[in-house]
């Protein structure tokens, strides 16, 4: 197949009848232009001039040579021996370009509009803002404004700058084509329009930016609230308790740590919503400040009244591990001054009952304090448990405050019942050692007293010799002895008296007797000694006092011989007798 020129002409035609739509209506003349090759073939049936009515223009089939015939050399390009510098691949870049931006800025144009129109209309009304009110641009408004901004800076820089220009065609200088100078005017209104609704839709993204965290701060805000109201009181609500003892108080406290801990998660959560409440407050419109007012205070309140609640659970938990702690520690101090009251004593001495009394008062004493700070330290718990019953929860603790207090009383009672016997069992015990200090004190007189009549019995034996040398000296000399004896009688009375009070106050301690088998048979044995030497002692100055009478009344010498006898009775019986007797 070579196929006809026939079927050449009519295909050419209908390829100039496909263009009939992109040529302007000022076009009169088209010409298109054959290769030489063309000529060579002589195929020059072509009847374009029949198709002129219906095309409008007129269809010239010419050579490049000829070209000049019909069109000027300065509009005509180098290939077709014209002077006109034009790059045809970058005019069509800058073409795409342009056509590209075109659609795309009236496609932008026409969204944004849609947009800032439908936000401008939700505004009154906020709460039937449409689903899609949050829509976005198919483009992006900044690219889209970067490209329109490039392609003006081109087309400015190729009208003012015709000299300087392309860059597809390998940097050749051409002058701009009237639809680039035609373009320019319409890039400049694309963009004064894009840049007024861009705008717009700038400041519809910062409502709904601001919106949106309003919405966000919202939806937090009440996630704090509802755990805080729900499951952060409901875990207040269910410890109640004080504890029995110190470590149920212990372990109280440390779970109200624990709940502690999840509420710090939940108060963080707060200040961080503050915060930025604040700053919207700080910068934002007058419609949205009471609401935001009203989310803050709600959150406020019921943020404080959480942490009030906290604080004071703390501070009752805490009174009461102390309450507890005190209780303990008395409890243990009375069971320590029941066991040393409990105990028998065996004092060596009275300093070292001196000694115990003053440690068990010292103990006492101890005890005393400690059930007082007991006492303040119950009354202040007490007090704060009938605070709590005010405000707890909205829930009535008549019931858990009165078992409470009634801890509270059943522990300071016991504690004074306990100290009231330790008391008493004290004063028993004080005048056990008062008892056992008049013991010793009787013992240690006791024994005293033996020692006095011992040194009166040697007195008597080595001093009271004489017996004087008239009747007058005998009779002094027995008035003295006489008193002598009496000193002695006070002196074993005396003994025998403590001895005596020995004896009971060992019965009354329930001891067996120390006394009695040593101290009363030296007492015993010294005074027997006594009253043997004082018999005869009173019994020569009795003779020497008769003696020395008798001699008074004796003058002359027939007496002498009864002198004689009354001597030999006076003096005591021995080797020298008869010398004194001379």
């Amino acid at each position: 197949g070579r196929k006809s020129p026939r079927w050449k002409s009519h295909s050419f035609s209908v390829f100039i009848s496909n263009q009939m739509n992109v040529i302007p209506a000022e076009v009169s003349l088209v010409c298109v232009v054959k290769p030489d090759e063309f000529w060579d073939k002589k195929v020059t049936h072509f009847c374009f001039w029949k198709e002129k009515d219906r095309l409008g223009f007129e269809v010239i089939l010419v050579s490049a040579n000829k070209l000049t015939r019909y069109i000027e050399p300065c509009q005509l390009t180098d290939e077709f021996g014209g002077s006109l510098q034009y790059d045809h691949m970058d005019w069509v870049n800058k073409r795409l370009v342009f056509e590209k931006f075109t659609k795309e800025s009236t496609s932008l144009l026409d969204e944004l509009a849609v947009i800032n129109e439908n936000e401008k209309a939700s505004q009154p009304d906020k709460a039937s803002r449409p689903s899609d009110s949050n829509a976005l641009p198919s483009f992006d408004p900044e690219t889209v404004l970067q490209t329109g901004h490039e392609l003006l800076s081109e087309l400015q820089q190729r009208r003012f700058n015709g000299s300087e220009g392309g860059g597809g065609g390998g940097g050749t200088a051409w002058s701009p084509m009237d639809d680039e100078l035609l373009a320019q005017p319409q890039v400049m209104k694309l963009l004064d329009s894009l840049r007024e609704q861009y705008t717009k839709y700038q400041e519809v993204c910062r409502q709904r930016s601001k919106r949106s965290q309003l919405e966000e701060i919202q939806t937090k805000v009440m996630q704090v609230v509802n755990w805080l109201e729900g499951p952060g009181t409901e875990q207040l609500r269910t410890q109640w308790g004080i504890g029995d003892s110190i470590r149920a108080s212990q372990a109280l406290l440390l779970k109200h740590e624990e709940i502690e801990s999840q509420h710090s998660e939940w108060f963080a959560v707060y200040v961080e919503l503050n915060q930025q409440m604040a700053a919207l407050l700080s910068a934002g419109d007058d419609e949205d400040l009471l609401e935001l007012k009203a989310l803050q205070q709600q959150l406020s309140d019921v943020c404080y009244r959480q942490a009030s609640q906290l604080e004071f659970r703390q501070n009752v938990l805490q009174s009461a591990h102390d309450f507890h702690g005190t209780a303990q520690d008395l409890s243990q101090q009375l069971d320590g001054l029941l066991g040393m009251l409990c105990a028998d004593v065996a004092p060596a001495d009275g300093a070292a009952i001196q000694q115990t009394l003053k440690h068990l008062e010292e103990k006492l004493k101890s005890v005393e304090g400690a059930l007082q700070s007991l006492r303040e330290k119950g009354q202040v718990l007490l007090e704060q448990i009938s605070n709590q019953s005010s405000w707890f929860y909205g829930k009535d603790m008549q019931i858990e405050n009165k078992e409470n207090i009634d801890h509270i009383h059943s522990i300071m009672e016991d504690m004074q019942l306990r100290k009231q016997r330790c008391e008493d069992m004290v004063d028993v015990r004080r005048l056990k050692m008062l008892q056992m200090v008049q013991l010793f004190k009787c013992e240690e007189d006791a024994s005293q007293a033996v020692e006095w009549l011992g040194e009166l019995l040697d007195a008597l034996l080595k001093t009271h010799i004489r017996l004087g040398d008239d009747s007058q000296e005998a009779k002094v000399l027995l008035e003295k002895h006489r008193k002598f004896v009496d000193v002695a009688q006070s002196t074993y009375d005396y003994g025998r008296q403590l001895l005596q009070a020995t004896v009971v106050l060992c019965q009354s301690l329930r001891c067996t007797t120390r006394s009695s088998g040593d101290t009363l048979p030296r007492l015993n044995r010294v005074w027997k000694q006594f009253t043997v030497t004082a018999d005869e002692r009173q019994h020569r100055l009795d003779m020497a006092s008769t003696f020395h009478t008798a001699a008074d009344r004796v003058c002359m010498p027939k007496k002498q011989e009864n002198l004689c006898v009354f001597c030999m009775a006076l003096l005591p019986v021995g080797k020298h007798r008869s010398d004194k007797l001379k």
